[in-house]
């Protein structure tokens, strides 16, 4: 942590439950300020009236609005970029609002980044990424590209600032998952609705999300994306699981896939397996920074072709009682079982 000893980190989105999970961490820091830029001022507020911290810097802005990000980065060493539209059916439906948010957002982002000499930035990105089927993937497997080529521009490379992604899979009770959503429906004695009940997703907690940006923050190279690995379940399973953590009698109800949702997720295609190096708990996927004249290049011994990917059909599989331990582990799980409890 000391190389957070008097900097400055902005978090894009940062109202949203990746930001909140960081600032957990980041508020004993050493860090002189944190910027949270956002266009919520509701959820700024209650950031504000929470954690009543002088380190905090709440800034209203749009990606979307080059000049607002452009501003609130002035000064910044440090950025954690994790505004996006997330949804899969919204963006499904309104594609060129990803595109605004997702790809021009994260152009503008990287760029505010580049002309402010930031040191190190870090995109989240989604499995969605990997060999995207609906709007939201494609939109972020685009923003990881424009990492990528970030990562080559001659203003970041002359400083030697490092720009990397990270790849998620199901974040465990994030706003607007899936867990939320069977607890609500658990709750009001509704059925849970699933969609496919051998549909798998990897499951991660908020804090393996902050590890794994944490990881590629500090062991990262230029142009890089890491994955962690992690263990699935299936959405039936994980429906039997907290119909019986919260001791209910609710029926299941399948509802049939909704637009563009993938039977599994992945996390490393075979094309990356090939060439990605195993660090234990993560995969570091390294970008290619040859140009274009390819001919110049002699391979001798180039990477064997993966015959499978990192998938979540593929990855650990848990079964009812392990995913019952795991979901225990989630303040939001335990929360609410203590709300039902009095």
């Amino acid at each position: 942590m000391n190389q957070f000893k008097n900097k400055t980190l902005l978090i894009t989105g940062g109202t949203g439950s990746f930001g909140n999970a960081m600032l957990k961490g980041f508020l004993n820091s050493e860090l002189d300020e944190i910027r949270i830029f956002s266009r919520d001022e509701k959820k700024q507020e209650d950031m504000r009236v929470e954690y009543q911290s002088d380190k905090l810097n709440f800034v209203i802005g749009d990606i979307r609005d080059f000049d607002s990000i452009n501003n609130a980065i002035a000064g910044v060493d440090y950025v954690f970029h994790a505004a996006a539209l997330k949804q899969v059916p919204s963006c499904e439906f309104f594609p060129m609002q990803a595109v605004h948010t997702n790809i021009i957002g994260a152009e503008n982002v990287l760029e505010a980044a580049a002309r402010n000499n930031v040191q190190r930035v870090v995109v989240l990105s989604t499995d969605k990424a990997v060999y995207p089927i609906n709007a939201m993937g494609i939109s972020k497997a685009m923003m990881e590209k424009l990492a990528i080529s970030k990562a080559r521009d001659p203003r970041v490379q002359n400083i030697g600032a490092v720009y990397t992604s990270t790849r998620y899979g199901n974040v465990m009770a994030s706003r607007g998952s899936i867990i939320p959503l069977f607890i609500k429906q658990i709750k009001d004695g509704k059925p849970l609705t699933i969609t496919n009940p051998e549909m798998t997703r990897f499951m991660m907690s908020l804090n393996d999300s902050v590890d794994l940006v944490m990881f590629a923050f500090e062991c990262g190279r230029p142009g890089d994306i890491f994955v962690q690995k992690s263990p699935a379940a299936t959405i039936q399973i994980l429906a039997e699981a907290l119909i019986e953590l919260f001791n209910a009698g609710n029926k299941i109800n399948i509802i049939g896939e909704r637009h563009a949702e993938k039977l599994y997720e992945t996390l490393c295609s075979k094309e990356e397996m090939s060439k990605a190096e195993d660090l234990g708990e993560f995969y570091r996927v390294p970008a290619d920074f040859r140009d274009l004249n390819y001919t110049k290049y002699l391979q001798m011994d180039g990477p064997k072709l993966f015959n499978e990917e990192y998938n979540s059909h593929n990855t650990t599989r848990l079964n009812k009682e392990e995913l019952k331990r795991l979901l225990l582990n989630l303040d939001y799980v335990r929360e609410q079982l203590n709300n039902q409890s009095n």
